[in-house]
């Protein structure tokens, strides 16, 4: 019996920066997101007398005799983590794969964080809601592996939807956004993801963007402040189906967010924003931290071809995808296949 599992990546509207501890706690911070049909996989199979992990999109394997073992070296450390967070009796063997590329700025991690923790506690019998899952989701990368980053990819990977987080000193709080089916597919029609073919994100652009937050410089804290007010409103125009607004928001999220610091666009990404925008876009910004990654665009559906054909020319690739409702999902099956 193996034991699959999929958490959902997500869309960042607006807010995204604001949930990282160090502004939330004494900030507070916003950030509206929908999940969607990209997905962080993995299947547990339990038995034998080693732990075997396996990441097949990053190409890398571990075979380990026991949990004494588990060092936090580089290589397949959320898998580790999560081992260590949940340990299981015996022999254990993980495979993950991701449905985005590496550094798309979708929130991959988190989506893979919430889906390890699942199956584990699916296979400890362990009942753990998706409040709970995104919480140790947070923790994992925090706690665990000293990671600097938000919680908003845990929840949406754990919750599904769209929702308004709400981040403070104490946490989270999420309010689920009133979206019809018949909404999302409208807003699916006025939507492309385009995938840069880039990642230039580093850990220093984090270090160097919270550094000055600490130092007080007028230019990043007024944009924070500005991305978080930013976070509010998309989940009003979202609510409201109100498209252009959206796409408004998403423009000054992006103008604010490259206040941040320099390395946040690059000169790839701009070009194929300026192409979108000459072919029809109406709102783009970078998906997640920024520094590559991916472009979300909206535009008028009659110019959705357009904007794509422009993505395309510039060596750009353009990912499908839906909304998705449900959250993580965790089954068993008889053979190895996905479903």
């Amino acid at each position: 019996m193996t034991v699959h599992v999929r958490a959902p990546m997500r869309i960042d509207f607006a807010g995204g920066w604001t949930d990282v501890e160090t502004f939330a706690s004494s900030s507070g911070g916003i950030v509206t997101n929908a999940a969607i049909t990209l997905y962080a996989r993995a299947e547990f199979l339990v038995g034998g007398n080693r732990i075997r992990l396996h990441a097949q999109d990053l190409e890398q394997h571990l075979s380990l005799a026991s949990p004494s073992e588990i060092v936090y070296d580089g290589v397949l450390d959320l898998h580790k983590a999560a081992l260590n967070m949940l340990p299981v009796t015996g022999g254990i063997e993980i495979l993950t794969r991701s449905d985005a590329p590496a550094g798309a700025g979708l929130g991959g991690s988190g989506a893979l964080d919430v889906a390890l923790l699942s199956g584990l506690a699916h296979i400890r019998e362990e009942g753990v809601d998706g409040v709970e899952l995104a919480e140790l989701g947070y923790q994992l990368e925090t706690s665990e592996l000293h990671l600097l980053g938000g919680r908003q990819d845990q929840y949406a990977a754990a919750l599904g939807g769209f929702h308004e987080l709400t981040f403070s000193g104490d946490g989270a709080a999420h309010r689920r956004l009133a979206v019809s089916q018949d909404a999302a597919r409208d807003l699916e029609r006025h939507l492309v993801l385009v995938y840069t073919g880039q990642s230039h994100f580093s850990p220093a652009t984090h270090e160097r963007v919270w550094e000055a937050y600490a130092d007080r410089t007028s230019e990043v804290s007024e944009a924070l402040a500005a991305i978080k007010d930013l976070g509010h409103r998309a989940a009003g125009a979202i609510t409201a189906g109100d498209w252009k607004s959206l796409a408004a928001i998403v423009n000054e999220n992006w103008r604010q967010q490259q206040r941040l610091d320099s390395t946040i666009a690059t000169t790839h990404g701009l070009r194929i924003e300026a192409a979108v925008r000459r072919a029809g876009a109406l709102g783009v910004k970078a998906t997640g931290a920024g520094a590559g990654g991916c472009l979300v665009v909206l535009c008028p559906p009659d110019q959705r071809d357009a904007v794509i054909h422009a993505a395309v020319q510039e060596s750009a690739r353009v990912l499908d995808f839906a909304f998705d409702f449900d959250g993580v999902a965790v089954w068993d099956a008889v053979d190895a296949g996905d479903t």
